[in-house]
């Protein structure tokens, strides 16, 4: 009889957010595995939610893709170096697809330790898309995690053609700040979607206003203070009364607001782990899988909710394929029943200080201990 093929494992796990990228983090996991079991067939397919590490997660998992370098304005208003993926042509995208993340063009992660709760913007957010569609892709696919700023998306929509201004018809100031004074929204010029339309990706499904609003529940992350709160819901109130685009609806409070800011362009808000899971071939990949290993940083009570491990465990049980987990940290609260088996990279460590300090160590030894239990 021929010798069988070699077991296919799949890796694709999320980004361990602030210490290592979902694509880094595949890789260290699938090396951790093949110490154990060097014969197994590796196959990397890391996921995201549409924050830090989308961008990764698609150029390490799909064939062709390019990063295209553009230099955009930074969340604090200088030049930053970026770019944007071109995926390359398929039936439906003759031209391409433009993957354009908000976590490298306008996030949090450009302000260090910084804070800019009434300056910052997303303007770069739009350069970047405008850089795409100069391209002339058919179709965008656009992450808005890990948001620098709550302007609502008024930066972007600026960068994309808009003419937002007060009641003296004066340009408004960058941020949050400009909200305060914006009267008027020219839409004229405004550049059009691509032919095939652009999809958002995001597992927030908050409103723009509100005690559930971008301000109320994501400010304080991005540095404002509670009595500044109210303010900035007032002024993203009147960005909501000058745009198409319902207020209320799930996401539209998304990065600071610009999940609206893209409804109002016409954008579909999605729920980003299971886009990318199918764009990056996820679902394929299981078909033919021994197990499959994904993780996160913190895997919690929260993680069930739309998150990637959640959504990998759920495909990997439709596919009748056992699923592992390597987390950062897992909570006691966390609901671990949908895995085979899992590994804590801060009980491997032995703290957490010490896993954020090597988290590519500790999971080639989560990766390991993954491949011994099964």
């Amino acid at each position: 009889m021929p010798p069988s093929d070699p077991p296919s494992v799949v890796f694709a796990p999320d980004s361990f957010k602030g210490s290592i990228g979902a694509a880094a983090a595949a890789a260290a996991l699938a090396e951790g595995w093949a110490s154990v079991r060097p014969d197994d067939r590796a196959v990397l397919r890391p996921v995201a939610d549409g924050g830090e590490g989308t961008l990764d997660a698609f150029a390490a998992a799909v064939p062709g893709a390019h990063r295209m370098p553009v230099v955009v304005t930074g969340p604090d208003g200088e030049p930053a170096e970026a770019s944007w993926l071109l995926l390359p042509p398929t039936g439906d995208a003759p031209e391409g697809i433009g993957v354009v993340e908000l976590a490298s063009t306008s996030g949090i992660e450009f302000l260090g330790e910084r804070r800019l709760p009434w300056d910052a913007g997303t303007r770069g957010f739009g350069e970047a898309i405008a850089a795409a569609l100069d391209h002339r892709v058919s179709r965008l696919v656009l992450g808005i995690g890990s948001s620098a700023s709550t302007d609502g998306g008024a930066g972007m929509l600026t960068a994309l053609g808009a003419v937002l201004t007060d009641s003296s018809c004066r340009l408004i100031e960058p941020g949050a700040r400009g909200l305060l004074h914006v009267a008027h929204a020219v839409l004229d010029d405004l550049r059009p979607l691509p032919a095939g339309g652009a999809v958002v990706l995001t597992d927030v499904t908050n409103p723009l206003l509100g005690p559930s609003g971008a301000a109320a529940v994501f400010g304080p992350q991005k540095g404002l203070a509670p009595d500044e709160i109210p303010a900035v819901d007032d002024g993203l109130s009147r960005l909501a009364g000058l745009l198409p685009a319902d207020a209320r609806a799930a996401g539209a409070g998304a990065a600071g607001g610009t999940g609206f800011a893209l409804l109002s362009w016409g954008a579909r808000l999605v729920p980003g782990a299971a886009e990318v899971a199918e764009l990056v071939g996820l679902p394929e990949a299981l078909a033919g899988a021994s197990v499959v290993v994904t993780g996160e940083g913190s895997f919690d009570g929260q993680s069930a909710a739309g998150k990637a491990p959640a959504h990998v465990a759920a495909l990997a049980a439709a596919a009748a394929v056992p699923v592992a987990l390597a987390a950062g940290r897992i909570a006691r609260d966390a609901d671990t029943s949908a895995f085979a088996a899992t590994a804590s990279l801060t009980d491997l460590a032995g703290s957490s200080a010490a896993a954020l300090a090597g988290p590519a160590t500790w999971l080639r030894a989560a990766g390991a201990a993954l491949a011994r239990s099964l």
